[in-house]
């Protein structure tokens, strides 16, 4: 499905007990929605987020950054790394986006970072086939150890050069993935890509790897 109109807009996700606030960027004739799950202590205004999600958009893909959690919420440090919680919540937010007469019929991918990236690949194991691309940008996938098997989407892992520890819990989760994937390591960067050059690549990397899996799901 392709949209026709470009929409860019602040929203509000009702679930049953709270609002998630979100922003929602909707490209003309975009081929796809990637859903942006932050790491802890960030949100939908994340500048590394945004920078990445201003590439996608370039590139035709529409994006939903959202917060997971409410301001009071994010306020608690437990709350940050409960990635039940943090899962359930993006669950939520996908159901919402599928019922949307202007996403309905959209092809869904999952943008996780950090501890995001968990409760992304863990979302993604609950959709199956309804999420068709991940990408995990300095991820913790090793917080979902449980359900990686599970999985379907395509998945890539995006990891700094200097970022070790997170390199070997990355090829870890990599061992135990069953789906398309694919370890992109990127030389010199550190867990955040703050080195000149490296988020850029990391979005690069990011936008050819949706274009390539964010295929229409229905007709």
């Amino acid at each position: 499905m392709m949209l026709e109109k470009e929409k860019n807009s602040a929203i509000s996700i009702p679930l049953k007990h709270l609002t998630l606030k979100a922003n929602l960027y909707i490209p003309e004739n975009a081929k796809g929605l990637v859903i942006f799950s932050h790491g802890s202590g960030s949100s939908r205004f994340s500048p590394r987020n945004n920078f990445v999600a201003n590439i996608l958009n370039k590139k035709g893909l529409a994006t939903l950054l959202l917060d997971l959690l409410t301001e009071s919420e994010d306020e608690n440090y437990a709350t940050r790394f409960n990635i039940n919680l943090l899962t359930s919540r993006l669950i939520a937010a996908t159901k919402w986006v599928q019922q949307q007469r202007e996403t309905e019929q959209i092809s869904l991918g999952y943008f996780g970072a950090s501890t995001g990236a968990a409760s992304a690949i863990r979302a993604a194991a609950f959709f199956k086939d309804d999420i068709k691309a991940i990408v995990s940008r300095g991820g913790r996938p090793d917080l979902a150890l449980d359900e990686i098997s599970e999985v379907t989407a395509s998945t890539l892992f995006i990891v700094g050069g200097k970022d070790s520890a997170v390199l070997e819990l990355n090829i870890t989760a990599y061992a135990k993935m069953e789906s398309e994937k694919k370890i992109e390591i990127i030389p010199g960067a550190s867990h955040l890509f703050e080195e000149a050059g490296k988020l850029e690549k990391v979005a690069e990397l990011s936008a050819s790897w949706f274009k390539k899996w964010l295929i229409t799901k229905k007709l």
